[in-house]
Formats: structure tokens, sequence, C-alpha cells
């Protein structure tokens, strides 16, 4: 059957375009459930992701999608020169799977990259493009694309620009750094059973993965341990020293904040949380770094000394 581009190519910007609405209500995270459900065209439900990794489905003749779960059985990953490497499905080169993605790659179809962070929560990016095949190493090239330039209705398969393979680089080196901080946050999340851990909100839409120590601190990690959930109210006044954490995870509001007179929302959502416990995980691994909930509690002192 010969392929029938005008048909892939409306799919695909269908799927761009739900993608891009629901980006709005997820944010950082799209749900499994969301993109098991995905999308109507035309009369027909599209999914986003199926158990299987390189997904295609029914109604197009390629992939749509590929998706790298959080605990799955392949090591995808980055290399040094920012292109994810995407695993085979199984060793065989030429498993319906596999030859679907090489020709996503001959014909330069935009994709859709869903990667797990936590179970069931997915970072999502598109486009994303096939550059490589290397059957000796079972595994395809990924790049990212900037989705301002996925046109995938005019699209031409002439080949890739300079510029725009410079952009390419440009924008996978950004997602990359991405999926880190995604994957931070998701964890932090989730292990505080995705409330603040001071006020036990729990719209994850409006929460963070506050840093203990800051990253830009080369000691701070973005694991579990170096991050504390919390409301973006909160995360702030963290971040600006009205609030602090002893290292016995009480709450303390800084003197000059406590004695200030200013209205309901600072009465309760500040003033009120001093001397309350924070919210921790039940994992004692998953827990504010006692070293490092010290070394911050100490600046917070510093801070409130000089006001």
């Amino acid at each position: 059957m010969d392929f029938d581009r005008d048909h892939d190519a409306r799919v695909r910007a269908s799927a761009f375009e739900w993608l891009t609405r629901q980006a709005v209500i997820h944010e950082k995270a799209f749900p499994r459930k969301v993109l098991e459900r995905g999308f109507e065209f035309e009369g027909s439900r599209v999914s986003l992701v199926s158990p299987q990794g390189i997904f295609k489905p029914k109604l197009m003749q390629a992939p749509l999608s590929i998706t790298t779960s959080p605990k799955g059985p392949y090591n995808d990953g980055f290399g040094s020169d920012n292109l994810l490497r995407y695993r085979y499905r199984g060793t065989n080169p030429n498993h319906p799977d596999n030859a679907g993605l090489r020709k996503a790659m001959t014909h330069e179809l935009p994709l859709v990259y869903c990667h797990g962070v936590v179970p069931s929560r997915y970072v999502v990016v598109w486009p994303v493009y096939v550059v490589h095949d290397s059957q000796e190493d079972l595994t395809f090239s990924v790049v990212v694309d900037d989705a301002t330039s996925a046109d995938v209705l005019s699209r031409s398969e002439g080949g890739v620009g300079v510029i725009a393979e410079a952009r390419r680089q440009y924008v996978t080196s950004l997602t990359r750094r991405r999926l880190h901080q995604s994957a931070f946050r998701e964890r932090v999340l989730s292990a505080y059973q995705y409330q603040c851990a001071f006020c036990r909100l729990r719209h994850s839409e409006l929460l963070d993965a506050a840093h203990i120590i800051p990253d830009s601190d080369p000691r701070g990690d973005p694991v579990v341990s170096n991050g504390i959930a919390l409301c973006r109210l909160h995360h702030a006044a963290f971040d600006k020293f009205f609030l602090g954490v002893r290292p016995d995870l009480i709450i303390q509001v800084r003197l000059d904040v406590l004695e200030e007179c200013d209205g309901p929302t600072l009465q309760h959502a500040i003033q009120g949380l001093h001397g309350q416990s924070i919210v921790f995980p039940s994992r004692v691994a998953e827990r504010p770094a006692l070293e490092s909930l010290t070394e911050r509690y100490e600046k917070f002192l510093e801070v409130a000394g000089a006001r």
C-alpha cells in the first residue's frame, strides 16, 4: 500500500493540536489515562500510548508515538551528543514496531515522545524525529524540534537544512534538561502524595518541588531528599526566607514577617504556619536530608538576623 502522507499529516496535526490544549491543563506531566483516552479524529478514537513503547494507531500507516516507561525494560537515554537513544523493541531489527519507526525516519514524520517520570505520569514532548538507525546497537537516535516548526501538513521530504539541524540540537539539549527537572518534580510530589508539605493543598497544578540546597549550587542534586513539595505561594516564601524549616521539621516564620499586619492572607497562609510540623514522606529515605536541612535553616537564621 502506498503511504498516504496527507492522511498521516492530518492525524499528526490533530494530535499536536490536542496535546497543545491538554498541556495548558496538565502543564508539567500528563496522567497516563489522559494519554490512553486520546482524541477524536474523524469519528475514531486515537490514543497516544499503548502497552507497546512504539505505538501505531490502527488508522495510521506509521507510528505516532514512542514511550519510555519509568520502570520499563529498555534503558532509553541521552547520548553525549544530547540525542535520545531509543531502544528497539526486542532484538529483531525487522520486528513490525522497529520497521514502523524506520518508516517514520524515512518519511521524516514528526512523532510524540512520552517520557515516564513516575508510574502513570509522563512528560510529553513533540515533535520529535528519528534521525538515525543503528542496528548494531539496536537503537534509534531521536532529535527534538520546536513545536512551532512542525508544519506536518506542508512538510516535504527534502531533508533538514543546516539551520534547522542547529535548532534541533539546541531544542533537544533544552528538552533533556526539562526532562530531568520534571522527573525531580514528579518524584518529589509523589513522595509527598501530591500535597503541599506546609498547607496540604492537593491541586498538583499548583505544586512545585522546592530545592533545599538550590539547584544552582553544585551540591543541589535533583534527588527527593533534597526536595520539598510546596504550593507556589509557599515555594516562593521558602525561597525568599519568609519561612524556614528546622532540622526537626518544624516551620519557622521570620520574626519581622510574624509581627507584620497585612491582612488575612499573610495571617493565615504564612503566620499561621509558625510552629507547625511539615507533612513528610513515609519512607525515611525520601525525607529531607538532615545535613541539607540544617544548612538551609542556618541560612534562614542569617537572613532573619539581618532584618
